[in-house]
């Protein structure tokens, strides 16, 4: 039984990893803005209703990790904030309000959660393949494609700075998703992916990956968008 740790599960591939986790008997902790009763009434889900783009609402996990756990096994970064619009209507404003859940969120999260890593831990962050240098890029996502290629370095460099201390940080670059953040990026496009199938494969990466990889990105798409 591990303590994992998912952010971004109110819906799509976070719900589903909420819930394969906890249906396979490990601790969850499930953190978003908005809560699904199906994940409160599981009773190894802990449901914690935070925005990650306010710094002072974190203080809830690090006062439930301070007194429920005493290890984080897995933190799976995946809540993430999209934007389409062209750029030349897109201000500073929007390009923060997006780095906030997309990059601040994870970089914040994972430092509460330190104190709580150790030797074996692996944290997973979900990115895009929109943030992947040299990838096939679309218009419209300037603040969100950009913000995904921020925490694939931030991940990179975490990496380096903690491997003696045996924590592992690698990153999943996804393409196509059935999702509904899919849908508000690409109206009407059909991926060849549901949420609940990427969902089985990051539930492996997650409790295996870092036996084999370390401040690695891996590519995991079949499709273009």
């Amino acid at each position: 039984m591990k303590n994992i740790i998912v952010t971004g599960t109110s819906r799509g591939i976070g719900y589903e990893l909420a819930l394969q986790f906890a249906n396979s008997g490990h601790n969850v902790l499930a953190i978003s803005r908005k809560t699904p009763q199906i994940l409160i009434e599981n009773q190894n889900i802990t449901c914690l209703s935070v925005d990650l783009s306010n710094e002072s609402e974190m203080q809830q996990v690090e006062n439930f990790l301070s007194h429920s756990w005493t290890t984080v096994d897995v933190i799976i970064h995946n809540a993430g904030c999209l934007l389409l619009k062209p750029f030349s209507e897109t201000y500073q404003s929007d390009f923060e309000n997006i780095y906030k859940v997309n990059v601040f969120g994870v970089a914040n999260l994972t430092r509460i959660c330190l104190p709580f890593l150790q030797k074996g831990s692996h944290v997973v962050t979900i990115s895009s393949m929109g943030g992947i240098q040299g990838s096939m890029k679309f218009a419209g996502l300037a603040a969100y494609s950009s913000s995904k290629g921020a925490v694939i370095t931030l991940s990179e460099l975490l990496a380096e700075e903690y491997k003696e201390s045996g924590i592992a940080f690698n990153v999943l670059a996804l393409g196509a998703v059935q999702t509904e953040m899919l849908q508000e990026a690409f109206p009407g496009y059909e991926a060849p992916i549901s949420a609940i199938e990427m969902a089985n494969y990051i539930f492996d990466f997650a409790l295996t990956g870092n036996k084999y990889y370390n401040g690695k990105v891996l590519q995991v798409s079949t499709t273009n968008p």
